[in-house]
């Protein structure tokens, strides 16, 4: 397991794409660190207006420092998505397979693969951010790290763009088009999901709690930043249940698409 493992990080970080993205984490780490920290400390957001975000110090710095993490997230998918549409794509699958001959062994390795690379882009999105964040935090007046809920944070946030990763290669698995799958996936998670959230708390009257399941509203949960309209926010679920529902839906994936690979024709 370890050689196969081995084998997939080499497939990644002997591509020209992964220093790409490597810069792409820092730099919307850090820029969107100082956008939300000037954002979250003006007198309108302090204020509590109506519509305004309102959250306590703790939930401020969650916020500034996970500001990149929508992009983030969206980058760790396409990995995941890539790690197996590109062997399907350049017909390298059957060397894979032939190199390991037991699938499960391969697919074990790529999951662990996945939730390694998601750990090393989560922290250079991380130093960008939080480096960025503190200065600008400290420079208006507020506490960096208020509480220790913020290193909880930080650590979920790793979590989170692992857990991504392996969302990306179960939709990379069950859609056999490596564009078809990147387009699909990210429009989905980009796009479609923050539509229904905004229509489902419109119709569901009372059972607004359905929201609270989708991966996005999850992974906000996780996150625990300011919320949007003081009383009148959504209700989101605890950061270990926003886990536990982001954890359930990467394992769906990524074992449904593991099972179907392992038992699947590949030629």
């Amino acid at each position: 397991m370890t050689a196969a493992v081995r084998a997939e990080l080499r497939k990644f970080f002997t591509t020209r794409m992964w220093w790409g993205m490597a810069i792409a984490m820092f730099v919307a780490g850090a820029g969107l660190a100082v956008a939300f920290g000037f954002l979250l400390t003006s007198d309108a957001a302090t204020g509590g207006g109506d519509g305004a975000p309102t959250g306590t110090a703790e939930q401020i710095a969650n916020s500034v420092y996970t500001g990149g993490l929508s992009l983030g997230y969206l980058l760790t998918l396409t990995i995941g998505v890539m790690q197996i549409g590109s062997e399907y794509r350049h017909k390298t699958i059957t060397s894979t397979f032939l190199g390991v001959p037991r699938r499960e062994r391969v697919m074990g390795a790529k999951v662990i693969a996945l939730l390694g690379i998601g750990a090393i882009y989560g922290l250079i999105s991380l130093v960008g951010s939080v480096i960025a964040g503190a200065i600008v935090l400290n420079a208006r007046g507020f506490e960096p790290f208020p509480t220790s809920g913020v290193f909880r944070t930080l650590a979920l946030s790793l979590l989170v763009l692992g857990l991504w990763a392996l969302i990306g290669l179960g939709a990379g698995i069950l859609i056999p088009n490596q564009v078809a799958a990147l387009l699909i996936s990210v429009g989905v998670a980009w796009i479609v999901e923050p539509i229904a959230r905004v229509l489902l708390g419109l119709w569901s009257f009372g059972r607004e709690h359905i929201v609270e399941y989708l991966p996005g509203a999850a992974t906000n949960s996780m996150v625990n930043g300011v919320t949007q309209g003081g009383q009148d926010a959504a209700p989101t679920l605890a950061w270990w249940g926003g886990a536990l529902v982001l954890a359930a839906y990467a394992a769906a994936l990524a074992g449904f698409g593991s099972w179907r690979t392992v038992r699947s024709d590949i030629s």
